[in-house]
């Protein structure tokens, strides 16, 4: 039998971020209770794609206030705030579905 060699080749798992922020209109982030350990670049990135979302809409003349993009298990949760947005980001446990 050979070793077993247990590195993830891969880089480390990470958690999923969770916590509010708060962006301005160009969506630079004012205020944030997101973990430090969150590269500021990614909550930078999902701030301006939130802005962009509301700045269509508004452009676009539709009425459109909040938004939610949910995925398996994580959920992002965005208002317009008068040209800003708070976002709201929260993870969820996985849910199994039993196959009978």
């Amino acid at each position: 039998m050979g070793i077993v060699n247990k590195k993830n080749k891969r880089g480390d798992l990470q958690r999923l971020p969770t916590g509010t922020f708060t962006v301005d209109s160009q969506g630079a982030v004012i205020c944030s209770t997101v973990s430090q350990s969150v590269p500021a670049a990614v909550v930078g990135e999902i701030g301006q794609c939130v802005v962009a979302v509301f700045d269509g809409a508004r452009k676009a003349n539709v009425s459109f206030s909040e938004m939610v993009a949910q995925y398996a298990t994580f959920k992002i949760t965005a208002r317009a705030m008068r040209g800003g947005a708070i976002i709201f980001l929260s993870s969820k446990a996985p849910q199994w579905v039993s196959p009978s």
